[in-house]
């Protein structure tokens, strides 16, 4: 067992100050269900989904490890996708959500009502975290990046596309620039309490 992370340790101290020790204790690991981290590039889906997962002793599927290589060659171009170069990106990312045999946390940038719906068709019950930032703050953390394939002539063409889940059942909104433990404290409280 890896020991956990400073994040994690600070969530975790926040959630009992907030939620109380019993509430913390009790619904700790008690994730059955799968959840998406959506938004555009940028919004800090990877970070808030790893921290999410550790905490809740669950497998982190990152979705941008499943894009094909002529996906990720086109975005690192500055080329936009279609949805006929997602729709083979769903489908995997669909069998990772229906082969899990418990929930999972997944990211996805899920731009369209349509893409959730076709992740939503293969997992019951499933769930969204949508990290809502604005353009500026997203264009800022993209062109930081170092070592990432998605180009930051993209961050527009997201804005552009992005369906918010506006009104969609089992979506939670979280500001992407509020402190990371303080939001894994609260989506893990999310995720605990949610009927």
């Amino acid at each position: 067992m890896r020991p956990l992370s400073k994040a994690v340790i600070a969530a975790s101290l926040i959630a009992i100050k907030s939620f109380g020790f019993r509430t913390f204790c009790t619904t700790l690991s008690n994730m059955h269900t799968s959840v998406v981290f959506m938004g555009v590039a940028g919004c800090g889906k990877s970070s808030l989904a790893a921290a999410v997962a550790e905490a809740q002793a669950v497998r982190l599927v990152e979705g941008d490890d499943f894009h094909s290589a002529e996906s990720r060659a086109k975005m690192s171009q500055g080329i936009a996708l279609t949805d006929a170069d997602r729709e083979g990106w769903l489908n995997v990312l669909g069998e990772q959500l229906r082969s899990a045999d418990a929930g999972i946390v997944l990211t996805c940038s899920a731009l369209k009502r349509a893409y959730r719906d076709r992740l939503r068709q293969a997992a019951a019950g499933l769930r969204f975290v949508y990290l809502e930032i604005d353009r500026d703050a997203a264009l800022a953390r993209v062109a930081g990046r170092a070592a990432h394939f998605f180009s930051a002539e993209l961050v527009d063409s997201q804005f552009a596309t992005l369906e918010p889940p506006i009104g969609e059942p089992g979506v939670l909104r979280v500001d992407a620039l509020a402190a990371l433990p303080q939001l894994q404290a609260d989506v893990s409280h999310w995720l605990n309490n949610a009927v």
